[in-house]
């Protein structure tokens, strides 16, 4: 009975992790946009290790993850009574997106009680808190009673872990780190971001897999755009990955309009010789026989936005590691469905380089 038994060793070493949250531990664990560096939200000191394992600024807020209750044969999950500890003035609207959408990759921003620690929320009045839907994760979360704040489990600045061995990759040498492995992230990129604090509208503060189409068409409820004409842009909150220079590779990368890799090659002469370039599956092979100095390979990628979105950091976490010199991207195209990928990409491509950590710190 192999899956009993994997079943039975998961379970076990859900209980080592909870036992290591709570004696203020770090516990790397999967959930089903990337994989989190865990610690206990009412534990400040678990809280700071996170932020020096990662090299976080302090002031950058993370997000508390929270369980989803084990009995679904309630009509509806009282969130009001879950989240009261964390939240003040949650609105009706606020309760409505939540029944549609949790557990999901979707991260609310609210006014935050006064229990929550300045070390989660930046010192903000506000706190970002959802409920993942891995199996692993809200095992984890139910069997430890309380929140998680769990930022991606990867130096800060740098491509966002899809897999237990990318997390092992980035911290194995420095980190006495429990890692439970949960394969591979289904959606592979951060959460969408939605800011309630003002109590007044529902802002878009970072793209993710669900649209603000997909929340108008399950909830009635309109998502503004940062900058909409709502509030000047530096009165919102803070959040994770809303940094210029973000999930960056070391290898330079650039995007590339459609049909012009061949300009894109022109553009950076100084990117020596060997460069990646990653071509739509729908398109037909390029065409390099102009630039016989140059050794390109081609790597195909899907052309179907979430498909794309759940290898994307894969696909960069391997391109970075194979020593090119220039790694080349399309520029994903027009529509809601690919704002996700395209923020991550172009923050990966202004942070990417050998001198990222300089961006990243500004």
């Amino acid at each position: 009975m192999p899956n009993n038994s994997s079943a039975l060793q998961t379970s076990a070493a859900i209980n080592e992790a909870v036992q290591t949250l709570r004696d203020g531990g770090l516990v790397a664990f999967p959930t089903e946009t990337v994989y989190g560096l865990g610690a206990d939200a009412r534990n400040a000191s678990a809280i700071q290790k996170i932020f020096k394992a990662k090299g976080r600024p302090s002031n950058h807020p993370v997000i508390v993850h929270l369980a989803v209750p084990d009995k679904y044969d309630v009509a509806q999950i009282d969130w009001a009574a879950l989240l009261s500890p964390w939240v003040r003035d949650l609105s009706e609207e606020a309760l409505q997106i939540i029944n549609a959408f949790w557990p999901g990759p979707l991260t609310l921003v609210f006014k935050r009680d006064k229990s929550v620690l300045n070390e989660i929320t930046g010192g903000q009045d506000t706190v970002a808190i959802r409920a993942p839907n891995h199996p692993i994760a809200q095992e984890l979360l139910r069997k430890f009673k309380g929140g998680v704040v769990a930022p991606s489990a990867n130096r800060f600045g740098k491509v966002s872990p899809t897999s237990a061995a990318d997390v092992r990759d980035e911290f194995e040498n420095e980190l006495d780190l429990m890692i439970l492995d949960g394969g591979d992230c289904e959606v592979g990129i951060e959460s969408t971001i939605i800011d309630l604090s003002s109590g007044e509208r529902a802002v878009l503060l970072r793209p993710g897999a669900i649209t603000p189409s997909e929340i108008f068409a399950k909830t009635g409820i309109k998502v503004y755009q940062a900058g909409e004409d709502v509030k000047a842009d530096n009165d919102f909150p803070r959040v994770s990955g809303s940094l210029k220079a973000h999930y960056a590779p070391t290898t330079p990368l650039r995007l590339y309009a459609p049909g012009r890799v061949l300009d894109a090659l022109s553009e950076y002469p100084d990117t020596k010789s060997r460069v990646a370039v990653v071509v739509w599956d729908s398109e037909s092979s390029l065409v390099l026989e102009d630039h016989p100095s140059i050794d390109v390979q081609e790597m195909i990628v899907s052309s179907d936005s979430a498909d794309f979105a759940a290898k994307l950091y894969r696909t960069l976490r391997d391109l970075d590691q194979q020593g090119w010199d220039l790694i080349l991207f399309p520029e994903p195209p027009n529509g809601e469905e690919w704002d996700g990928v395209r923020d991550r990409l172009q923050r990966a491509c202004f942070g990417s380089g050998p001198s990222s950590s300089s961006h990243v710190n500004n």
